[in-house]
Formats: C-alpha cells, structure tokens, sequence
C-alpha cells in the first residue's frame, strides 16, 4: 500500500491480537494501523496473551511494534481504551490507569456519532467455561494451540502451492455444530447484557467470530480477531459500523500469499 493515503475513522474496534503468542499475525496488524486512523480507539481485550507468556517467552520485534505503532497514535491524541480480556486479565487491576495516553478499563460505554450508546467489554465474562471452570479453558487453549498448529501447516502447503491464507480453526468453527451453537449462546448471552446495561448495543471480542447482527432491539458487534480471520470494526463518521478485513482494505491483492479471509457467518444455519 506504498504512497496510499491513511484512512480515517471516528473510532476503531480491535481485540483478540494474542501478542506473545506464535499465532499473532502482528505484521498483518501493523500493515493494518500504518494505513488506518482514528480518533477513537478500543483495544477490546486479549491484546497481550499472558497465559501463553506464562508458559514460555515468545516476543519478536514485530509484538513490539504493534505496541509502539499504538502508543504513537496515542501521542497524536488518539483516544485509546484498553479493555481487559481473559488472557490479559492482569490489566484489570490498572483500571483507570494510563500508560503512555491508554487508558485501562474493565468496560466502556461508546457513544456513536448518531446517538447510539454501546457497550464495550472483551465477553469472557459471559463465557461459562472461562468463568467457572478455569482448569478447562485451559485445556481448551491447549486444543486451541494444536489446531494453530494444523493452521501453520496448512498455510505453509497452501504457500507452496500458491494459494491464498485459508484458517483450518476458522473454518472448523464455522462448520462444527457445537462451535455454532456456542457461538449463538454467546451472541444471545451478549445481546441480553446490553438490554440490562440498558444501551443500544454491544461490542466484544472473545470469541474470534467477528458479526455485526441484531438481536430484536440490540446490535450485537464482535470484531472478530488478529490470530485468523484478521478483523477490525470501524465507525464511520455518520455511525455506521463495519467490519474491515485485512484482504478487503487492499486496493489489489498484493504479491503476500498470506491473505486472511473472513468466513461468512453460518450462525443460525445449525441444524
């Protein structure tokens, strides 16, 4: 995207990045922010993975440059929330606390340019297997490691063969029953926490689907992640909301093979 003017939003969603982890597509992200601004930014939660730094040290020069392409922003006067996820839980106990002009929170209430209030919060809250069986979220981000695993594999035969980026645990989740059924809870548990926050709406992460749908009275925004499909939600200056793909901002397909493609959502397809 050489010589290509930045975008410009009146606010940005992006959640699920995973620094720290071997599965961050942190160069996808940085391409993404060098080409994108704007003046309202939420960080919707498991920006850092600290489960996986736990376990074992992972952070190439590339993590670290996400930070500081944030911070920058930040010091042009961006105004950037940082909202805790699971696998950052450790910033929950900086809540009001600024770093470098980001301001931590557990939760935020954004006001759309026409008027709407959204509730802004990371979703592992309403996730029953994170909130009471902790030992088996564990054991599922295990699983969940292996099938990064499978994705690299599959990625580096797709890359010899010339194909573009396809995601193996994208697509499983978009096709396996119970993934869809979880991923219908979720929306529906969301949906009816922004009707007793008693705002018009509510945007998340989580769960690595990005959506924007509506539940009867209640928009439900998930802006998806940086670890497979590559998503970021954008507000455009009248208030409408979008989902923006990291393939799809490209005004032509670049000679990169690795180019992440946003399933289309099946949710509700269920059988």
């Amino acid at each position: 995207m050489s010589g290509q003017e930045p975008r410009t939003f009146r606010s940005m969603f992006i959640s699920d990045v995973h620094l720290g982890s071997k599965a961050a597509k942190a160069e996808f992200l940085i391409d993404f922010l060098r080409y994108h601004d704007a003046d309202i930014i939420y960080l919707v939660g498991d920006i850092v993975d600290g489960w996986r730094l736990r376990r074992s040290w992972h952070w190439p020069q590339s993590h670290n440059d996400v930070v500081q392409k944030l911070l920058r922003k930040a010091r042009k006067g961006a105004n950037i929330t940082y909202i805790a996820g699971n696998h950052d839980e450790f910033a929950r106990q900086f809540q009001g606390v600024h770093f470098g002009g980001i301001v931590v929170a557990d939760r935020a209430i954004h006001e759309t340019a026409d008027g709407k209030r959204l509730l802004v919060i990371h979703g592992d809250q309403f996730d029953t297997v994170v909130h009471n069986a902790r030992w088996l979220a564990y054991l599922g981000d295990h699983a969940y490691d292996a099938a990064m695993l499978v994705n690299r594999v599959v990625t580096r035969l797709r890359q010899l063969l010339g194909l573009p980026y396809w995601s193996f645990s994208s697509w499983a989740k978009a096709n396996v029953k119970k993934a869809v059924n979880f991923i219908g809870s979720f929306q529906t548990m969301l949906a009816e926490e922004a009707r007793r926050s008693h705002v018009d709406g509510i945007i998340c992460g989580h769960i690595h689907h990005a959506a924007i749908e509506n539940f009867g009275d209640v928009q439900y925004i998930n802006t998806g992640d940086w670890v497979e499909s590559c998503t970021a939600v954008v507000e455009h200056f009248d208030g409408r909301m979008e989902i923006l793909t990291w393939a799809q901002v490209l005004p032509e397909a670049p000679d990169e093979p690795f180019i992440p493609l946003l399933l289309e959502d099946r949710v509700g397809q269920a059988a």
